[in-house]
């Protein structure tokens, strides 16, 4: 059972701008009354700590979910009953959305969801959350609350769960994935906390029975964050990479990805990511699996096709046009990338760098032809059109895309000519 840690002290945040902000203030005090209390809680007090931007703000009170409604709507503030049954009212000041729970004991748990009572006690609310880092509570006046140690376990950068971890993974087993990815954007994935590791190899069957659109979101975000690697090596050695995409996973893929993207001076591409880690698995079953979108298959897809002999590091320049002209920059980008990550090839690698570089300056030309200019030689409108006007692109790809007029026209006349010597021979 992971115990608390008091070593430390959290430093108030009373000058962070969202806490200030008179959006946010409004609703501590439209509900810090008779004598109830309001707290922000989780992501944003573990943010601000951290010295990370702050997105959304949640808050914890004591107020029943009845009276939050009430009192919101006294101050002029809008309220949405979102979740209230289990005791959670989206309160809204200013446009900006404020996520407002009473605090809560469990009385009976399913998985996910649980029998509640609501409560007023603080530690018992932290008791019930996921890691400590998460169990952090702020006051409107910036003071820290901190019942379980976890100001202590944030700055050793240490993802811990609450109480038995086991017991913390089996009522949402998507915490599983979410251990890996807050060591990889908040804690230090090189030391895994040993009794959260221990309790995820021993529950990753559970992650079998996680819906594609709940992993897909965790692990994409885990797949962006800056300790992405050494935390996939660490899923890797309790095998709960397969249960999520079908196989093993190859992180020595994404390491060289990661160093590429570095090089490159781009920003991490979690699709691209995902791409190097399934190895040979279909787009269209990471697709099934996760159920991504259409635009982040047709990433995927894009970067599939880095087999093509384009990404040959000894192609010469007009493959590569050839390519880029056929699929688009960003495609070959993609199938650069990931062929680069998947042949090992040093980060600095200056013939891939080249190419990459000729994807993003080298913009495709128009075809120079149209079907109403292959009417205009007398051809009658059908198929016989469209197969010139593509014999005539292959040709002119090939060549390089020349753009003398009289070259051009000397090949459209040859094709037709050609054309209608096949047409004549076969009357015959």
């Amino acid at each position: 059972m992971a115990s608390s840690n008091t070593s430390s002290l959290p430093p108030s945040i009373g000058s962070a701008d969202w806490l200030q902000h008179p959006a946010a203030q409004a609703v501590f005090n439209a509900l810090a009354v008779d004598g109830g209390e309001v707290r922000a809680v989780g992501g944003a007090v573990r943010n601000e700590l951290m010295g990370l931007p702050v997105r959304d703000v949640d808050l914890a009170t004591t107020v029943l979910p009845q009276d939050v409604m009430r009192l919101a709507k006294q101050a002029g503030l809008q309220c949405i009953p979102t979740g209230i049954d289990h005791g959670t009212v989206t309160v809204v000041s200013d446009g900006i959305p404020f996520e407002v729970t009473t605090l809560r004991r469990d009385v009976e748990t399913f998985g996910r969801k649980a029998r509640v009572n609501f409560s007023t006690d603080w530690r018992e609310d932290a008791m019930r959350r996921d890691f400590t880092m998460n169990a952090l509570y702020a006051d409107a006046g910036g003071n820290v609350h901190d019942p379980l140690g976890g100001y202590g376990d944030l700055t050793q950068r240490r993802v811990r769960f609450i109480g038995d971890a086991r017991a913390r993974i089996r009522e949402d087993y998507l915490r599983i994935l979410r251990f890996f990815r807050f060591m990889a954007e908040y804690g230090d994935p090189y030391s895994p906390d040993a009794e959260g590791m221990a309790a995820t190899g021993a529950e990753r069957e559970g992650l079998t029975t996680l819906s594609g659109e709940r992993i897909r979101a965790e692990l994409l975000k885990l797949l962006a964050a800056p300790g992405a690697v050494p935390a996939l090596a660490a899923m890797a050695q309790n095998d709960l990479i397969a249960p999520l995409i079908g196989t093993a996973g190859d992180v020595d893929a994404v390491a060289h990805l990661a160093a590429i993207e570095h090089a490159q001076r781009l920003k991490p591409d979690p699709i691209l990511r995902l791409a190097a880690l399934s190895g040979a698995v279909p787009p269209d079953e990471l697709q099934r699996k996760l159920r991504l979108s259409s635009a982040e298959t047709t990433h995927l897809t894009n970067a599939a096709r880095c087999t093509d002999a384009a990404f040959d590091p000894t192609a010469d320049q007009s493959a590569v046009r050839a390519f880029i002209y056929r699929h688009g920059p960003q495609a070959y980008q993609d199938g650069a990338l990931l062929a680069w990550a998947r042949s090992g090839a040093a980060a600095n690698d200056a013939t891939r760098s080249a190419h990459l570089d000729d994807a993003r300056e080298w913009q495709a030309p128009q075809l120079p032809l149209r079907g109403a200019d292959v009417l205009k030689r007398g051809i009658e409108p059908g198929p016989e059109v469209g197969s010139i006007v593509t014999a005539f692109e292959n040709w002119w790809i090939a060549a390089g895309f020349p753009d003398d007029a009289g070259m051009l026209d000397s090949k459209l006349d040859a094709l037709i000519a050609a054309s209608r010597s096949r047409n004549a021979a076969g009357k015959s």
